[in-house]
């Protein structure tokens, strides 16, 4: 696990100093703690970590070969910060082929590394190291960017092609690492983070409207957009080229939800048995997790106390020959305190368990949460997740989880509202009438976020509209007319014809022949899951210098759940059916009926007391209110009416208050920090 960082051009209009690269990569060293290094195209590997800026002349004279750079010439510069994982004393990067005419920096691991070795060394390829990254640079070699569907793993990587003078961009299936870039002036930046790029002297800040939109709609900035012009994410199971001055996107994998698009499984699941697929499912998962086991250095696992996280911690305690050291976090308030659960599974598994109660404090967090998160992202599990990287990290340096068996195997809640709305579209057209009237409105909704009657008004609300709109607005911070409600004038009319929906949508067409629920899925697996879990985890893990990895996000194992039809995921009210039949034996009972319980924070009681000031000092101060993007008195309203119980807007709040507190990070100032700044 790594950070990276570079750029490269063709003819700039300005190549930036060494210096500035420099800083692009070092302002990543959370995620790289333990090593760094540099490589110009031109000039070699720079192994100079002094924060000095030697001039190009200087550095020319005292590196092979000894000639100036020209900006004339198509080159690169590549940078990293590594976290030591595998091959400790040898897998420093930026690394080369034998002949250095290929370059590679990479975040993440592949954990398929043995045998793609093995292969590659009966072909006549030399190893130089035993990392798992110089692999990917002799599959280049044979393959070219089809080196990508060799890999099973999470990865960010970029190659220098020094014969072709091309770059090469490119990013996991499921997009558990991430890679932002900004193509302008004749060449193409990168890096792990947004405030990787924003180092260099001529990075713009200027805030897309458009991404307010979108970020008050999902509470995440969809790729491939950023919340700055110019700066674009490289979406999942994506690669990125620029070539002779030119970029050019290419998908290479989707998760096969539809029948004809190729898949890793050689049988479809419905054409097997139930049982059949349980084996199936736990061969692929076991080998999944025996894969990431792969360290040479020490690992254990979040526990929560969940199915998820307790059939991973399972699969590693029998595949391990010593107990699994596992993790999970307590609050002192009982619905955000799930200890007793992870207590019992991991007694029931035998583990060495830790376990840590913490006050969550959002006055003493939010600076390092902005921080890390240098695009604004309003999941406020994003708290406990940064306090349980910081425990583990504390123990471990490498971390397995639970993440994704929820989208991948219809566990949330949500998709029991799905179903019944599906269930809804086959009524006659009267009876859909009635129940799609606007009288449910008049319904009196509870206070509480999440009460029955408030989503049962909700859930009355959304019928009538087309079901991904539906859906939409079940899972939506700021419904449409809710943020047309809270915008300026000026806002709306920057907006145009912008449509935020317009992403969710495009993911469900990615199935049209499947269920509505699987149809929804899919979609949160292509949406949600990228955008929201994995940059959390993602953000919160290296923020502490921790690695995490998910099973469950193997491409095999994800293209098994793809395929399976949702009989075996979902009966009656229970999600997740088929990991329960499957892995009954590792998870106790108590755990098997559990509720799912949500990992957050209270955010709601947070807003009427201590953090109430917050809310006036921060939404309501006038530079708040003057950046033009909202109503003054729409804020004030939402301020008001959560402060004295009437509504719960809690969420709304957290939302707009993590805008406010990234602009004031990230754009007031004249310089962008270096680290977390005080409110």
């Amino acid at each position: 696990m790594c950070g990276i960082a570079g750029l490269s051009w063709n003819s700039p209009d300005r190549l930036p100093r060494i210096a500035e690269v420099r800083r692009m990569v070092n302002v990543l060293a959370h995620r790289g703690p333990d090593d760094s290094g540099l490589y110009h195209s031109q000039i070699g590997l720079l192994n100079r970590d002094d924060g000095s800026d030697a001039s190009m002349s200087d550095l020319a004279s005292s590196q092979s070969p000894p000639s100036q750079p020209s900006a004339s010439q198509p080159g690169a510069m590549l940078g990293h910060r590594r976290l030591s994982i595998i091959d400790l004393a040898g897998g420093r990067q930026p690394l080369s082929n034998e002949d250095g005419s290929v370059w590679i920096v990479l975040n993440g691991e592949i954990y398929n590394y043995r045998e793609l070795r093995s292969d590659l060394r009966s072909r006549g390829h030399r190893f130089s190291t035993e990392s798992d990254t110089e692999v990917i640079v002799h599959l280049y070699e044979d393959y070219g960017d089809d080196c990508v569907l060799h890999l099973r793993g999470m990865f960010a990587f970029v190659i220098w092609d020094q014969r072709r003078t091309r770059l090469l961009l490119a990013r996991d299936r499921l997009g558990q690492k991430p890679l932002i870039y900004r193509h302008h002036a004749g060449r193409v930046d990168f890096a792990s983070e947004l405030k990787g790029l924003l180092q260099l002297d001529d990075a713009a800040r200027e805030i897309d409207p458009i991404a307010i939109d979108q970020y008050l709609t999902y509470q995440y900035v969809p790729h491939t957009s950023s919340i700055l012009k110019g700066y674009a994410k490289l979406p999942p199971a994506h690669l990125a080229t620029f070539e002779d001055g030119k970029l050019s996107l290419r998908r290479y994998w989707r998760p096969p939800y539809e029948p004809g698009v190729e898949a890793a499984a050689e049988v479809r699941s419905d054409e097997k048995t139930r049982t059949e697929v349980e084996i199936e499912l736990r061969d692929t998962l076991t080998e999944a997790v025996r894969l990431r086991m792969r360290s040479d250095v020490p690992l254990g696992a979040f526990l929560s106390g969940g199915i998820d996280s307790t059939i991973i911690t399972g699969l590693m305690q029998e595949l391990s020959e010593q107990p699994v050291h596992t993790f999970s976090i307590g609050f002192p308030v009982a619905k955000f305190d799930e200890r007793t659960f992870a207590r019992e599974a991991a007694e029931h598994l035998g583990t060495i368990h830790h376990e840590k109660v913490v006050e969550p404090s959002a006055l003493s967090i939010l600076p390092k949460l902005i921080w890390h998160y240098d695009e604004p992202l309003s999941d406020s599990s994003a708290i406990p997740m940064m306090y349980l990287s910081e425990m583990t990290r504390e123990f471990v340096t490498v971390a397995l989880s639970g993440d994704g068996a929820d989208e991948l195997f219809a566990g949330y809640d949500r998709y029991r509202a799905v179903r019944l709305a599906a269930a809804f579209d086959r009524l006659p057209r009267p009876l859909r009438a009635v129940f799609a009237s606007r009288l449910w409105q008049r319904i009196p909704a509870s206070v509480q976020q999440k009460s029955f009657r408030r989503r049962l008004k909700r859930f009355l609300d959304a019928l009538g509209e087309e079901p991904q709109r539906s859906y939409l607005n079940w899972i939506n911070i700021f419904d449409q007319s809710r943020r047309r409600g809270i915008y300026s004038d000026r806002m709306i009319e920057q907006l145009g014809d912008a449509d935020a929906a317009s992403f969710l949508q495009s993911a469900y067409t990615e199935c049209p022949s499947r269920d509505f629920v699987t149809q929804t899925t899919c979609a949160d697996v292509l949406t949600y899951l990228p955008c929201d879990i994995l940059t959390k985890v993602d953000i919160a893990s290296m923020a502490y210098g921790l690695e995490c990895r998910s099973p469950f996000l193997d491409h095999r194992v994800a293209e098994l759940a793809a395929w399976m039809p949702l009989k075996y995921k979902r009966h009656g009210k229970q999600g997740k059916q088929i990991l329960l039949d499957t892995f009954g034996d590792l998870l106790p009972a108590s755990i098997q009926n559990r509720p799912k319980m949500g990992f957050g924070v209270p955010l709601d009681s947070w807003f009427r007391n201590e953090l109430k000031p917050l809310l006036f000092d921060v939404l309501l101060d006038r530079k708040s209110l003057d950046r033009g993007w909202f109503r003054p008195d729409a804020v004030q309203q939402l301020v008001d009416e959560h402060v004295t119980a009437k509504w719960d807007h809690s969420y709304r709040l957290w939302n707009l208050l993590i805008l406010e507190l990234w602009q004031q990070t990230f754009l007031d100032s004249t310089s962008v920090p270096v680290g977390p700044v005080s409110l």
